[in-house]
């Protein structure tokens, strides 16, 4: 079993910055992809990026390239998800979630293991 914990959310004004962290614990010996998910109000939740393993690898939404930032540290089992230029409507619960492999994905229902969720929240 793995458990992740994100961190990092908060308030900001619109064009600020926020950098989101996700710890994993447990059988962390494995090799994980990670990603980050996110949640607005009566929406589907949305992919926003995902980096492989290694670290080597990294996908983002469309919506949020050029402006976000997916990283691993050295230890490869925390993920960071940098956010510049905040607008308003990237407002919502982000989620962590991992899953046991090499590669890395875009689909929810890859991933084997979730976080609990961080707020983000953008004023205008």
């Amino acid at each position: 079993q793995v458990q992740l914990v994100e961190s990092g959310g908060g308030l900001v004004q619109a064009g600020g910055s926020l950098r989101l962290s996700c710890a994993a614990s447990g059988r962390t010996s494995s090799r994980y992809a990670m990603g980050w998910f996110r949640q607005a109000p009566g929406k589907e939740r949305d992919f926003v990026a995902a980096i492989s393993w290694s670290g080597g690898s990294t996908i983002y939404a469309d919506s949020v390239k050029g402006r976000f930032t997916i990283s691993k540290g050295n230890a490869k089992n925390t993920a960071y998800l940098q956010m510049n230029s905040l607008k308003p409507e990237d407002t919502a619960v982000y989620y962590c979630a991992a899953r046991p492999s090499t590669l890395l994905y875009r689909d929810m229902n890859e991933y084997n293991y979730w976080g609990q969720g961080t707020q983000v929240t953008v004023s205008s």
